[in-house]
């Protein structure tokens, strides 16, 4: 086995950053030994959740801080550099390293291949003071925490993720991406999600799969079947009960470039490795975010009218249960608790797979 030079050992731990249903939109292009080019991607042509691209440019910001991290491993600092000539929808970034004997290793390093989701139900035992201040700590003065913890505020909230369920569930364009992001029989995956890890028991994950043949056979299961009900009960409401809390970070200001997007990403990532690093476990909810910005930004994503009906509902309850303004900030939305590690999860391409100028 080759060894591995210090832009590949980087790498081998950096590619670890999470991505919307682990699509990984980034390559990698090694320029010589302390240069390498991040080459980013999104899928807006393609995933309604990927809005203008933002969902992949968190992930893109969350890659940038686990090669922070894991370079300051290797006693190198890393100096990034997004490109002005290049497209919102293809980032590019260059990366550079400066050999620094004095740096502080990043206490972090060893979550970036630990931090998982867990999408199952979690214990409800509230977070303490000390938990909820490393987690306030890790994002830095720029960005805050809001916590849903009360029993009323969880209920709030798994209320607001059941719906959300419902319009994604039933929403043609969302189609798509649902029927070609898991793999089938699988505890693991490379590059998509294992039907192990989404969280069904075993009749709705046949159910699902199933019905992901086609559009036609999830239309009949919703219209005469109640199709949506079951997962929804399962993948929402349960879980939405039982978790410590729902959190959600706000920027100081509405995120409204790739730059801000990019640093939104840094600070999604730093909150989850630190709660990786405290024993929690962690589960995005982004969907209730994605579709307020549809309706705020008034850009219609559905033919379907009362889905766009149910959208303007949800958006407005999201306003209430955040605030307004706080809505509008808002990058990165979750549910957190203690809980069992995941026992089913999404792996990740190879660094061979994932660098262009790489020898087969």
């Amino acid at each position: 086995m080759e060894t591995q030079n210090l832009i590949e050992k980087i790498i081998e731990h950096a590619r670890w950053a999470p991505s919307g249903d682990n699509m990984q939109t980034w390559r990698f292009e090694i320029i010589n030994d302390h240069h390498f080019v991040v080459h980013g991607f999104d899928t807006r042509d393609h995933c309604v959740y990927d809005l203008n691209g933002h969902a992949s440019q968190l992930a893109l910001g969350a890659l940038l801080e686990s090669i922070a991290i894991a370079a300051s491993e290797f006693l190198h600092r890393s100096e990034f550099k997004l490109r002005s000539d290049t497209p919102e929808s293809k980032p590019t970034i260059d990366v550079f390293l400066t050999h620094t004997p004095e740096v502080k290793q990043d206490p972090l390093f060893a979550c970036l291949a630990l931090r998982s989701v867990q999408r199952r139900m979690m214990l409800a035992k509230p977070l303490d003071s000390t938990q909820k201040q490393a987690l306030q700590e890790s994002i830095g003065r720029f960005y805050s925490v809001i916590w849903m913890e009360s029993f009323a505020n969880r209920c709030q909230t798994a209320w607001l993720m059941a719906r959300n369920a419902k319009l994604r569930l039933t929403l043609p364009e969302a189609f798509p991406t649902h029927s070609t992001v898991i793999e089938w029989n699988s505890r693991f995956s490379d590059d998509k999600i294992p039907d192990q890890a989404v969280g069904l028991d075993p009749i709705a994950t046949r159910l699902m799969k199933w019905a992901m043949k086609s559009w036609a056979r999830v239309d009949i299961l919703n219209r005469y079947f109640f199709g949506t009900l079951l997962p929804r009960i399962e993948l929402d409401l349960l879980p939405g009960f039982f978790c410590a809390a729902h959190f959600a970070l706000v920027a100081e200001h509405e995120a409204t470039s790739v730059e801000d997007y990019l640093q939104a990403g840094r600070a999604m990532q730093r909150f989850w490795l630190a709660a990786a690093k405290l024993g929690l476990q962690l589960q995005p909810e982004m969907t209730p975010l994605i579709f307020s910005t549809y309706v705020r930004k008034n850009l219609k994503f559905t033919e379907v009218p009362k889905l766009l009906v149910l959208a303007n509902q949800l958006e407005k309850s999201l306003a209430n249960l955040l605030g307004t303004e706080n809505a509008k900030k808002t990058v990165f939305m979750g549910r957190i608790g203690q809980g069992q590690v995941a026992k089913s999860r999404s792996l990740r391409l190879s660094v061979k797979e994932l660098t262009l100028n790489q020898n087969p």
